[in-house]
């Protein structure tokens, strides 16, 4: 079972339609659900992925236009009709709290669980880590102040050799330190080697979030050499007018970010209303990056 999966609720752009609704993705990292975007409809796609609402302590929102961000009142009220418990973590710019304190102090008196800001800024920052994963903006160019997410695993523990640990008699207390690439000192100071204990570690795994941005050739840097990412793919290259002078990408462009950055595969997303074959999008990053996953409402997409 993957350990790292990503869940899409909603692909579209502003307008939805019959086929998309806005944007809405979930990180479920080792059981923990992480929210990127709350559009219309999230709570519906949330239930359809046969997700916990239980699981969700985080919300992270990429920019505070509508299709990003709507679906939130609803869904805090959901989780207040479940008798939640808990916290829950909205990660936004100042103005997205004073927002969302107001909505809140009118719809959401007297929760059950308590609804915390953590007040981000379009720059690049680690803004929110657990033992075993780090989340870091990074700004993008749009109407409105935006970022993007990468969600990073940290170096993970190296394997035991039950054989081995067995026959060196290592004992219980000391298996986390040997996980961690201790050796192991018996009682007499003799020393056991880690490698004779362990094997290596899995590689870390990553993913990226690029949501509504005009073409930032630069991204790719920054965003370094993910095993995913989804970058918004709005426009189709005939548009690319349009994407430019509404600041968001063309799927080509997104692909030669992914390209770039080394990625492992580009998920692709934000679908303009004005299409009516998602597989243009597929065809055309296809032509500059081989890796690409056409995305639709109910992938999930494992990244292990």
């Amino acid at each position: 079972m993957s350990t790292f999966s990503i869940y899409t609720l909603g692909c579209g752009s502003a307008k939805p339609t019959l086929r998309h609704q806005p944007s809405s993705t979930v990180i479920d990292h080792r059981g923990n659900l992480f929210m990127v975007d709350c559009g219309e409809c999230a709570q519906l796609g949330f239930q359809r992925a046969h997700l916990k609402y239980s699981r969700l302590g985080h919300i992270f929102l990429t920019h505070l236009h509508g299709d990003h961000v709507l679906g939130l009142p609803g869904l805090i009220s959901t989780l207040e009709l479940g008798g939640a418990g808990g916290s829950l973590t909205i990660h936004t710019f100042e103005e997205g709290k004073r927002i969302l304190t107001q909505i809140m102090d009118f719809f959401g008196r007297d929760l059950s669980f308590d609804l915390r800001f953590n007040v981000i800024r379009p720059e690049e920052a680690v803004i929110f880590e657990t033992p075993s994963l780090t989340v870091r903006t990074i700004p993008l160019r749009h109407r409105i102040p935006t970022v993007g997410y990468v969600f990073e695993e940290k170096p993970r523990l190296r394997h035991i050799r039950p054989d081995m640990i067995a026959y060196h008699k290592v004992p219980v207390a000391q298996i986390r330190a040997v996980k961690e690439g201790a050796d192991f000192i018996r009682p007499d100071g003799s020393v056991v080697p880690n490698e004779m204990l362990t094997s290596p570690a899995d590689k870390p795994l990553s993913y990226a979030h690029i949501s509504d941005t005009i073409y930032m050739p630069e991204l790719a840097a920054k965003i370094g050499p993910v095993d995913l990412l989804f970058h918004e793919t709005t426009y189709l290259e005939s548009h690319a007018a349009d994407a430019r002078n509404r600041f968001h990408s063309t799927a080509k462009q997104a692909a030669a970010v992914a390209r770039d950055a080394g990625a492992g595969a580009l998920l692709t997303g934000h679908y303009s209303s004005r299409y009516s074959k998602d597989e243009d999008f597929l065809r055309e990053a296809k032509e500059v990056f081989p890796d690409v996953i056409l995305n639709r409402e109910n992938l999930r997409t494992d990244l292990d």
